[in-house]
């Protein structure tokens, strides 16, 4: 049974069982879309964060002591971003993804089947942080096109994160 409330403007908020509708000057439509885009962006972001983490606790040879402190700075920064992300995705109206089968099927990066060495960690975390920049871009691209500044906001600055680490990556292969 919907229910109808006034505003303090005046205005009548239509109210289903479930809660208030959103009305945030996006399209039902557009926000769907924004967050389906995020939820790629989610799922590349855990994906990258538990392979950081991965190659944190198993890193070995004459770098391990820049390397184990390097991925653990990075995949500290990414756990924080992960909440920033869902919680986008929870105030467009939509849920989050939360399992590892919907990380696996959104996610573009692809997980090692075993334990690499010390450059090859480098090597994919380069290649997870280009993979990350690049979905943050795509979304970016979209949520720019429907004025949705809460969510170009967070990609940018995601973008800035994921690019620098991958610079930082590449210059230790230099």
């Amino acid at each position: 049974m919907a229910k109808a409330s006034k505003l303090d403007n005046g205005k009548i908020a239509k109210m289903s069982d479930k809660g208030l509708s959103i009305d945030i000057g996006i399209s039902d439509k557009d926000r769907a879309t924004v967050a389906g885009e995020l939820s790629k962006m989610l799922a590349d972001s855990y994906t990258l964060y538990l392979m950081t983490h991965n190659f944190h606790w198993n890193v070995t040879g004459p770098l391990f002591n820049t390397l184990h402190t390097m991925f653990m700075g990075q995949y500290t920064e990414q756990w924080q971003a992960l909440d920033d992300i869902a919680e986008r995705i929870r105030a467009l109206g939509h849920y989050a993804p939360g399992t590892y089968a919907e990380y696996a099927r959104l996610s573009s990066i692809a997980e090692p089947a075993a334990v690499p060495s010390a450059e090859e960690m480098v090597q994919l975390l380069v290649k997870g942080n280009e993979a990350v920049a690049k979905t943050a871009r795509t979304a970016l691209k979209k949520a720019d096109s429907v004025d949705d500044q809460p969510t170009v906001d967070l990609l940018t600055q995601r973008l800035d994160v994921h690019e620098k680490n991958a610079w930082m990556l590449r210059s230790l292969l230099q």
